[in-house]
């Protein structure tokens, strides 16, 4: 990271951090002397993650597949303490061969990717910063909410995925506009040698984890900005869907409408205490 906290500890929760880039910028985060909390869907996944980084303050635990398990995450989140940012890390890829439905019936890219992140901002208590994991292929996902998992369209795993992080930053943009007071950013790592990306992907992935760590922490004015887009910790293009407000609003009404949980309405002057409204479903 080019820029310090002027050696304020932060308290940082990454979820989807048992491996890959969310584990990398907990290390990141943590070797600057940072309190990190992981994320793990199970128990195995919760023990090598702490393992794997035992510095870690804590390991929260939920599958975030169900909606069940994204509010065992929250409120695990909200009993350990107040989190001065979270990352939205947690994510399936593109290679997915086929659609299939999580126990709620909903579509799994879908759920993991968007409705995940959508709920745990609702249900977490607001952070200072909120950063979301998009991709260089949100700008070929498709701007519209007719048929969003893929309920009708034959399965494509590449272009459901890119829908989704296409939603990642529409929900990043539409986070930032109606909370003014907290500073919610999208990013994307590039396309890296993860699990998710393949052994072949060509980006630099020392370079991977570093602008989101930067985003959470960082007292440099480049980051402490909102309603922006990162690659590599400068400004990026962005799908312009991103940026229209009536998709923004559309994307948070349907997350309402699918998860009983409607965005909290958060004052621009305080860092929130309010609690999320039950949608009405449709």
């Amino acid at each position: 990271m080019s820029a310090h906290s002027r050696d304020t500890k932060h308290r940082i929760l990454i979820t989807g951090s048992a491996e890959g880039l969310g584990l990398m910028a907990g290390k990141l985060l943590a070797e600057r002397g940072h309190a990190v909390t992981l994320h793990a869907r199970n128990d195995g996944r919760a023990a090598a993650a702490r393992a794997a980084l035992p510095a870690a303050e804590r390991v929260l635990i939920g599958d975030v597949s169900t909606i069940a398990g994204i509010r065992r995450v929250a409120e695990q989140a909200n009993a350990s303490g107040h989190y001065d940012a979270v990352i939205h890390n947690v994510g399936v890829g593109y290679r997915e061969p086929q659609r299939f439905e999580t126990q709620d019936g909903l579509e799994h890219v879908f759920a993991v990717n968007v409705l995940a992140p959508y709920l745990l901002t609702a249900l977490i208590t607001p952070p200072k910063r909120l950063i979301y994991l998009s991709s260089g292929l949100h700008r070929g996902g498709k701007a519209s909410l007719h048929d969003p998992q893929w309920a009708t369209r034959p399965w494509n795993g590449t272009k459901a995925y890119s829908d989704s992080k296409l939603f990642d930053v529409v929900l990043a943009f539409g986070v930032a506009r109606r909370w003014p007071g907290i500073l919610s950013n999208a990013l994307e790592p590039g396309w890296v040698a993860t699990k998710m990306g393949g052994p072949g992907a060509p980006d630099d992935l020392s370079l991977a984890p570093v602008t989101q760590a930067w985003l959470s922490v960082s007292d440099d004015p480049a980051a402490t900005v909102t309603g922006s887009y990162f690659y590599h910790q400068k400004p990026a293009e962005v799908h312009p869907a991103a940026r229209d407000t009536r998709f923004q609003e559309a994307l948070l009404a349907y997350c309402a409408s699918v998860s009983g949980v409607v965005l909290p309405e958060v004052p621009s002057d305080s860092q929130a205490t309010s609690r999320p409204r039950t949608a009405t479903r449709t």
